[in-house]
């Protein structure tokens, strides 16, 4: 793990910086990509001075208007996206081949064997938002570290147009005063659970033990012992066939009853549709739901599907609800894809008989 060298690259409120960026009039004043209220759409992205007003991505339009009268609000631009994503992801390889892309605006980068800049993985990142920015217009943040988790929250550390790297002698105080909350997975509820624990640093949470984290929660309090002590050893993989697209939401307060899930649907099913017009709209094979009880337990139901609706989703949801009937701390909705080689079949010409 020591040897490793691990970037992760962030683009600063990505889709709100490529409409900034092609019209200077909107740098000062707050702007919001997402779907109109008409549609009850929800905020894609944001930029700051729209944040300074309590204003997040995955918020209901309704809500970033209320909190912000005088938001701009603009539809999304996925192409002109596109175009600039793949700008950006030409920079990354031309550091190294080892680029695992996660959306259009982030990418992880394992650079533990590129000898340009003396090995320096903190020259490498100052070079990527260099020429990112001088290339493209784009700021991005860079957190460097010996793995993707670290280096994940690395680059969120001094954001925006951060750069924030953790040395492998620094890992193991880092990560004990690192806030629990900071922990992938970790949202509202597990964090009210952790601290009526007592646990609010990794330092807290080591004093637990493995068995004990797992009665609580599951097989995330392995993922929990783990992480705490800073063990993550998952490699970077270059991009692959993607198999599934999806979101989710882990809820501050638990959902409690099927009604308040359908309601919370809507949303989720509008930000799923988004990130399908991210990938250029994708054949699909399978609908899904996910649903994750106040018990920890989780169940997810699918069913064959080739468009999303809200109404499908709807039917999902209250089948799988009716498993458990208990309120709900997270919900997520997505899709399964058809698959390269099923594409192919389908576009094969028949044979002559």
């Amino acid at each position: 793990m020591n040897t490793r060298k691990i970037l992760h690259a962030d683009c600063d409120c990505f889709y709100a910086a490529v409409e900034m960026r092609d019209n200077p009039a909107l740098r000062e004043v707050p702007l919001a990509i997402g779907g109109s209220v008409e549609r009850r759409g929800v905020v894609a992205t944001c930029n700051y001075p729209a944040r300074a007003y309590g204003v997040r991505s995955a918020m209901p339009t309704a809500r970033a208007l209320r909190l912000c009268p005088e938001l701009v609000l603009l539809p999304g631009d996925f192409d002109r996206y596109r175009a600039v994503s793949r700008q950006i992801q030409a920079i990354f390889a031309e550091l190294t081949p080892l680029v695992e892309p996660l959306s259009l605006d982030e990418a992880f980068l394992d650079v533990s064997n590129v000898d340009r800049f003396q090995g320096s993985a903190t020259w490498m990142a100052r070079w990527l938002k260099e020429e990112t920015l001088r290339r493209t217009g784009i700021t991005i943040s860079v957190g460097a570290a010996p793995s993707k988790f670290l280096a994940k929250i690395a680059s969120d550390w001094n954001k925006p147009d951060g750069l924030f790297v953790i040395a492998p002698d620094q890992v193991d105080d880092f990560v004990r005063r690192l806030p629990v909350k900071r922990l992938h997975g970790v949202g509202p509820s597990t964090a009210a659970k952790l601290d009526a624990m007592g646990i609010t640093t990794c330092e807290d949470l080591r004093a637990w033990s493995l068995e004990s984290l797992i009665t609580r929660f599951g097989k995330f309090g392995q993922r929990l012992h783990e992480l705490s002590h800073g063990i993550d050893d998952r490699e970077v993989k270059v991009e692959h066939e993607r198999k599934s697209v999806s979101v989710e939401t882990t809820f501050e307060r638990d959902l409690p009853d099927l009604e308040a899930c359908k309601d919370a649907l809507t949303p989720l099913v509008e930000r799923l549709e988004t990130r399908l017009q991210q990938h250029g709209h994708p054949s699909l094979d399978k609908l899904f739901v996910k649903v994750r009880f106040d018990d920890f337990s989780l169940t997810t139901l699918e069913t064959s599907g080739h468009a999303t609706s809200r109404e499908s989703f709807v039917l999902l949801l209250a089948q799988a609800w009716q498993r458990a009937r208990r309120p709900v701390r997270l919900l997520g909705v997505g899709v399964r894809l058809v698959s390269r080689d099923a594409r192919r079949q389908l576009t094969l010409p028949l044979s002559s008989q």
